[in-house]
């Protein structure tokens, strides 16, 4: 930092006055006390250091079952758009630190977050661990599953998937790496505000049944409001944000096949090539929002595109004609996968803007916002058990795009995308004050709570171990589950009695401490071939500054939600003086691992999906707010939380009864990547029209071609071959579609399809495929090819 001039003048004169008659130590004190001013001057411009980062987590796209809405015949096959790890370090220079990481994934699992941090001790010793890393789920029903450890939540995978585990292990290492790697000096700003359209209580009638007078403080029963953070390094200007809001991420529905990060992966999506299109991060002295302008328009989304694509030029018929000129290619060996890296990224060295959207209390939130209807008569389902004619699953909810669950992603992402840049862009309260953090494990099959009697006495209860309902079942709104399963079943049937029996009958002990939930599956008792629900449970709080994120593993529904932040906030605010009422308490939903649904006592009383997925028992939310209202003490206090539990690490245990592939074949004379249908001869397409591709392709578990594309859409920008890349299968507009002619073939097929966006430029344009198939004998071999060129108007 250069010295200003006075001081300079004074540090001359110093040395006068100390060379010349000795040493005077008035003055150099002087000197000191001007130096500390100047350097604490300093350190206030710049509280924090700060720092993003991101990696591609998409798993396999073909095989697997997707996590989330538990249906065995959700098999993925291709990507609408790809998964990512986002994450944040923010650090006191020479002090503490805590990391924040979000996936675009369906929930944090437990021995994803084990390796993790085993792995981050091994790169930094104790810098990063359980107490300062967050790790948490958007909560998206369309990701490959099988990445958990526990049996109830990898049944429909057939077991655990390994391809899906390392991947996000990978990933999340990589972009806490990432992150890490550039700490720089920075600030971070906070905004809120309300989103109105963007999710309904999907179980009304339970949260109904919370005291009329607790209701009354709240004008809806969802929250609707987003939390967001903006960081601003001190050269580059804005750098990223985190928001926290709460809906499900499930406007993909239980019969979608296509990798998508849902409403809150397509928001960040757009957000992150927002920033792009607005030159962020830029080089700047002093960040100013105001300088930031949307180019959001309503006939189109942002764009994802090549920087070095040329302004738009108007179709001729030289043009038309020269796209006839290029046929397809013709399938071609590759050396390796690296040419899918070096084509997605022509700035790999740029800082890039990083923008989540994380989950909060969505457990009784649906994106889904128009409503529930019956499939067969199109009238409102019923309203206490959300059936049709007594058939819970005819019972549907739709959401904004309906029938089209593509729009309705988008229409959701992109109100999501809107609340944020407005909050962005206003974002005016600086976050100040130290950076903290508490993180206990606890055992939540027998934790003795203290909770309040009707008479005003307290009384102690015992959460239980984890059992299912039988309105877990019955699915919800969402995603209808099958059979004769419901919403708000308080007895359960006899015939499915009998069928739980077989695999375990819970004891009369474990029956009344669930009640008046009826015990379907009595998982936390269940233990063969190893432990089928979690017990030891992370409960976690971080603080920077005025904001402090409660961390939990599961899905509070709006009102457990309110009352967790409520209870936190209250035992920090009434403590040493360090909190006020400008504290800002946001809720992380799914984190570090995941236990399934939080209800109040009072919902848990109605039994639907939520009550019946609160494996505890009906204290489980006081347990919480007790731990919580520890947490929060031992911080205000300086005081440490020992504990003697850790969850198991149960990853050598594991079983995966998923076939491998076995080998991948193309007819005779056909090379993979050949073109099975082409675009037709001589086409030309204008804005918002298809254009579609058919290549003979192989299976993608082959090579998951991480922070690559099985897809990309090339330009012509010069009349001599020269082809860039333009879009990939990280696009809103390009998906990846591959599926077999029959289920044990060894042959398959990759559909690319191209939703031309408003603002492609005109021009002439091809689609190509990438893949790796894998041979009977011998290694993987890389392949490509090309479609036939076409014009675009």
């Amino acid at each position: 930092m250069p010295i200003p001039f006075s001081l300079m003048e004074a540090s001359s004169w110093l040395r006068y006055q100390v060379c010349g008659l000795g040493s005077s130590r008035i003055w150099l004190w002087l000197l000191l006390a001007l130096v500390l001013q100047n350097c604490s001057l300093a350190l206030s411009a710049s509280p924090y250091l700060v720092s993003m980062g991101s990696f591609d987590i998409t798993g396999p796209a073909a095989d697997v079952n997707m996590m989330g809405y538990a249906n065995t015949e959700q098999i993925a096959s291709g990507i609408h758009f790809r998964l990512k790890s986002r994450a944040f370090i923010v650090a006191e220079p020479n002090g503490k630190r805590v990391v924040f990481v979000n996936l675009d994934a369906c929930m944090a699992s437990q021995i994803v977050t084990i390796k993790v941090l085993e792995r981050l001790k091994a790169r930094y010793g104790g810098l990063y661990n359980e107490n300062n890393v967050a790790i948490s789920g958007i909560h998206t029903h369309a990701g490959p599953g099988g990445y958990l450890q526990y049996v109830v939540y990898i049944v429909t995978s057939l077991g655990f998937v390994r391809q899906s585990f390392d991947v996000i292990v990978d990933g999340i290492e990589q972009s806490i790496v990432e992150a890490h790697n550039n700490l720089r000096p920075g600030k971070i700003f906070v905004n809120k505000g309300d989103l109105l359209d963007a999710g309904v209580n999907r179980s009304p009638s339970a949260y109904l049944n919370n005291p009329a007078e607790e209701r009354s403080k709240y004008q809806y029963n969802v929250d609707k409001e987003m939390t967001l953070i903006k960081f601003v390094d001190d050269e580059l200007g804005p750098v990223g944000s985190f928001n926290w809001f709460a809906t499900h991420g499930t406007s993909m529905s239980r019969t979608n096949s296509l990798i998508s990060g849902d409403n809150k992966g397509a928001a960040a999506l757009f957000m992150e090539d927002w920033a792009e299109q607005n030159g962020l991060p830029k080089k700047s002295a002093v960040a100013n929002s105001d300088d930031l302008i949307s180019l959001h328009k309503t006939s189109g989304l942002p764009r994802r595109v090549s920087t070095i694509i040329p302004e738009p030029n108007e179709i001729t018929d030289d043009l038309i004609q020269l796209a006839s000129s290029y046929e397809a290619s013709g399938g071609r060996r590759l050396a390796g996968s690296s040419i899918t890296r070096r084509i997605r990224s022509t700035q790999q060295n740029k800082t890039k803007f990083v923008s989540a959207f994380c989950q909060s209390n969505c457990g009784d939130v649906s994106p889904n916002v128009l409503g529930t209807f019956c499939i067969d008569t199109n009238l409102p389902c019923d309203f206490n058990h959300s059936t049709c004619n007594g058939k819970n699953e005819l019972c549907y909810g739709r959401g904004p795009g309906y029938p089209d669950e593509f729009e309705s992603t988008r229409v959701i992402g992109n109100r999501q995308f809107l609340k944020a840049v407005d909050l962005f862009n206003s974002a005016s309260e600086q976050i100040q004050g130290k950076i903290d953090y508490r993180h206990t494990y606890l055992d939540f099959s027998r934790l003795e709570v203290k909770v309040s009697t009707s008479a005003g006495s307290q009384q102690t209860v015992q959460t239980c171990p984890a059992a299912m309902g039988f309105a877990f079942a019955a699915g919800t709104t969402d995603g209808p589950g099958a059979f004769d399963f419901r919403q708000g079943d308080v007895k359960g049937n006899p015939f499915w009695k009998l069928v739980r029996n077989l695999l375990k009958t819970p004891g009369k002990e474990q029956v009344e401490c669930h009640a008046p939930k009826p015990i379907l599956l009595d998982t936390g008792e269940m233990k063969e071939p190893y432990d089928w629900a979690p017990s030891i449970l992370p409960i976690q709080i971080i603080r920077i500054g005025q904001l402090v994120i409660l961390c939990v593993p599961g899905e509070f529904t709006t009102m457990a939600g309110r009352r967790l932040r409520d209870a936190v906030k209250t035992v920090l605010t009434s403590g040493n003086g360090e909190f006020n009422k400008n504290i800002h308490v946001v809720l992380a939903g799914l984190t570090n691992t995941y236990s399934q649904y939080v209800t109040t006592f009072e919902e848990y009383q109605i039994q639907r999906y939520e009550g019946a997925s609160t494996l505890y028992g009906p204290h489980t939310l006081s347990a919480y707010i007790q731990e919580f209202q520890k947490l929060a003490t031992a911080m205000i206090t300086n005081k440490e939380v020992p504990t003697n539990l850790q969850p198991p690490d149960l990853l050598d245990k594991q079983i995966g009864l998923l076939p491998g592939v076995v080998f991948d074949s193309t007819p005779l004379g056909v090379k993979f990547g050949d073109v099975s249908s082409d675009v037709p001869s001589n086409s030309t397409f204008n804005k918002g029209s298809t254009v579609n591709a058919t290549f003979y392709s192989a299976c993608p578990r082959n090579d998951l071609l991480t922070d690559g594309t099985f897809a990309l859409v090339e330009k012509l920008v010069d009349g001599n071959n020269n082809w860039v890349p333009v879009y990939d299968d990280d696009d809103w507009s390009l998906r990846f579609k591959w599926s077999r002619p029959a289920r044990l073939s060894s042959r398959s097929f990759a559909t690319l399809e191209w939703t031309v966006p408003e603002d492609a430029a005109a021009g002439v344009y091809r689609l190509r495929h990438f893949g790796a198939s894998k041979p009977i004998f011998g290694s993987i071999r890389h392949f490509t090819g090309t479609s036939r060129a076409f014009a675009v108007r």
